[in-house]
């Protein structure tokens, strides 16, 4: 053969043999190699070359996280309330030699992992535990199938439940609970108040109590928030008080107010009536005009004062 043609056949050879050896593998793959069904290592990730003609094989592993949603189970809590749970985890392979060489399809083992111990730790946890406990049970089945996914390779990142369905019966009965709930904090808030009000009240009648005259004021206010609406009829009681000068006698006069009295009159008649007037008649006219009349004891006095604003009385001897 002529060696030309022998040169561009072994070229060929070469040429075919690195394009099918040539592998190009992303940032988020690694490619597990076999030689002769041997494992070597994990290559990757850009361009990987492997030895030609089947001597060695590579199985692409992927190593993102993957969200796995489980099935709704049916289970019983530890109350023996039946209830159907679903949720989803999160995992990524850690490495990808031992998910390939440990277990022949770790993502159906995880999601059955996941059922059983979701199932399990929902057996062992009460209704109201499961209902206001989320994050607790989230991380308590995180850890056991992260515990159990472990010697795969395999990584559990995150476990969340996704949605916890109860019988209706146990929705009613809850429902219940809670409205009883509401009333009674209904019940302890008003008694509250109204605890705190008396207490206000007792205060403000003291005051009261001390100045009276702060109930007529808050009684004025009441009325003027009653009158702002048009719509009523508002009867405005008046406090008897304000009637008793004209319903009782006044009190008699001292003896110092009607000895004034008796002057003024005295004065007036002496002013009035002309100089030739009796005395003795002035004196008779004062007393009628001021009560003192026939009086007796307590009107000497007065008679007194009165007599010294009179003229004194001609003598018989003239």
């Amino acid at each position: 053969m002529d060696p030309a043609s022998i040169a561009i056949g072994i070229a060929a050879v070469v040429g075919v043999s690195l394009l099918t050896s040539a592998r190009i593998l992303l940032e988020y793959e690694r490619g597990v190699v076999f030689r002769l069904g041997k494992l070597t290592r994990a290559k990757g990730p850009g361009l990987v070359f492997l030895v030609p003609w089947g001597v060695e094989r590579m199985k692409k592993m992927d190593l993102r996280i993957v969200a796995l949603d489980i099935a709704p189970q049916d289970t019983i809590t530890k109350d023996n309330v039946s209830v159907r749970v679903n949720a989803v985890v999160y995992f990524r392979v850690a490495d990808p030699t031992t998910a390939v060489i440990e277990i022949e399809d770790y993502y159906f083992a995880t999601s059955q992992l996941a059922q059983t111990t979701l199932r399990s730790v929902i057996g062992q946890s009460e209704l109201d535990e499961l209902l206001a406990e989320r994050e607790r049970i989230n991380e308590s089945v995180r850890q056991i199938i992260d515990e159990g996914t472990d010697r795969w390779g395999i990584e559990v990142t995150a476990v969340e439940v996704k949605d916890i369905d109860l019988p209706q019966e146990m929705k009613r009965a809850m429902a219940k609970q809670a409205e009883a709930e509401r009333e009674r904090r209904a019940k302890v808030i008003n008694a509250l108040g109204e605890y705190q009000a008396s207490a206000k009240l007792a205060a403000a009648a003291e005051i009261i109590q001390e100045f009276p005259v702060a109930m007529q004021l808050r009684f004025l206010q009441t009325v003027t928030e009653i009158a702002a609406e048009n719509n009523s009829t508002t009867l405005f009681p008046i406090p008897m008080d304000l009637f008793k000068p004209f319903l009782e006698p006044g009190k008699p006069a001292s003896k110092e107010a009607r000895a004034r009295a008796a002057q003024v009159a005295a004065e007036t008649l002496v002013e009035a009536l002309p100089n030739s007037t009796d005395s003795g008649q002035l004196q008779s006219v004062a007393k009628k005009l001021i009560g003192l009349a026939g009086a007796d004891g307590d009107n000497d006095e007065v008679t007194e004062k009165v007599s010294e604003k009179l003229p004194a009385e001609p003598d018989d001897a003239e």
